[in-house]
């Protein structure tokens, strides 16, 4: 499906010559749905060309977000300033932008060129160069020996990206992708997802892209928006997400968490016998303490007297993946799958910690 737009210069190989994206800015939005407040005061500034990725867990919000962008919903509360303008009371047909969405929405009785070609006719743009413009962006997406084909003769992946080459006909300032790759099997969605991420840079289109999937967010995306109950938990680049996540919410969202109690001395934790400077506010609370860990701030080792036993394990491929049971907490670590024979079910080891610091919270059993 395309959203249409407002009459626009001719589209002169906009393969090679991109018009560039537009800065959208997201400010205070808030959406009511009956008792379901889907946006609490949701925030977020996206740079021109920039790949912004919405990510969280079912119900926070993301694709309300998207939809209230795209026209499709209206916020209660706030603005959306697509190139400085606010667009909340423009209709989505008005709006610059392309979407891609989780189901093709393909017309089944066109080809992949006259399904792309669709929104420039609308356009009233002349056949001839209509639909060289489509055979054009099918090119630009792999699909040169496809074009003439109906949508039932192509795989799943080849559609959405007839799909995406649709969206981009229009030559949108603003991409907003819906979930576009979940309903694709594992290979070819890696392969779309680099695909994507190559085509975006190259045009140079502010992307959004909605998903729950942690890897197509922190493998795609610029900066990456982990949402949860209508807010941002927090905004960053994906390498600083993952590795100092501001709450405990992004810490367990995005990657793998383990909970470790420790002990609190001024701003640093006894963490496996090593001091360990805690990342970001020191907690008030007199309670007890957990560390998040993740698998790779751990390092483990074979050890007849060890505290900690090895109950579980699952090859990764170069790296082998350990639960150990210590002091009554599971803690997660990797390991070189080369070296894993050595951690056979009922293995003691120790744990030693190699983090520069850890995110500490309260412990679970006092939340």
């Amino acid at each position: 499906m395309l959203m249409d737009i407002e009459s626009q210069a001719p589209m002169a190989n906009a393969a090679t010559q991109p018009r560039g994206g537009a800065p959208v800015v997201l400010d205070n939005l808030t959406r009511q749905f009956g008792a379901t407040r889907a946006l609490d005061g949701f925030s977020l500034n996206i740079a021109p060309g920039e790949f912004v990725a919405l990510l969280g867990p079912s119900g926070c919000g993301k694709t309300t977000a998207l939809r209230v962008l795209a026209g499709f919903e209206r916020p209660d509360v706030g603005r959306v300033l697509v190139d400085g303008k606010d667009v909340v009371h423009v209709p989505a047909q008005k709006r610059d932008m392309g979407m891609v969405f989780q189901s093709y929405s393909l017309f089944p009785n066109m080809t992949a060129r006259d399904n792309v070609a669709f929104g420039l006719q609308l356009r009233h743009q002349k056949s001839g160069p209509r639909r060289a413009r489509a055979v054009e962006l099918l090119g630009l997406v792999g699909l040169d020996e496809h074009v003439s084909k109906y949508p039932h003769q192509l795989s799943g992946g080849q559609q959405q990206r007839v799909a995406l080459a649709r969206a981009l006909a229009i030559e949108p300032r603003v991409l907003l992708l819906d979930e576009p790759l979940s309903a694709l099997d594992a290979k070819v969605r890696a392969e779309l997802r680099d695909q994507i991420r190559a085509l975006q840079q190259r045009l140079a289109i502010t992307t959004v892209f909605v998903t729950h999937d942690q890897e197509e967010a922190l493998s795609m995306a610029d900066r990456v928006c982990v949402m949860s109950r209508g807010r941002a938990e927090q905004i960053a680049t994906p390498a600083e997400l993952y590795s100092k996540p501001s709450t405990e919410f992004v810490a367990r969202f995005v990657g793998i968490s383990s909970r470790v109690g420790v002990t609190r001395t001024g701003d640093s934790v006894q963490l496996f016998g090593r001091d360990v400077k805690i990342r970001g506010d020191v907690p008030t609370t007199d309670g007890p303490l957990d560390a998040l860990l993740r698998p790779e701030d751990v390092d483990v080792h074979v050890a007849p007297t060890g505290l900690g036993v090895v109950t579980h394990k699952s090859f990764l491929g170069a790296t082998t993946r350990l639960e150990i049971g210590i002091a009554g907490a599971t803690v997660k670590a990797d390991v070189m799958s080369s070296a894993a024979a050595d951690f056979e079910l009922g293995t003691r080891v120790e744990l030693s910690a190699n983090a520069r610091d850890v995110l500490v919270t309260e412990a679970q059993s006092a939340t």
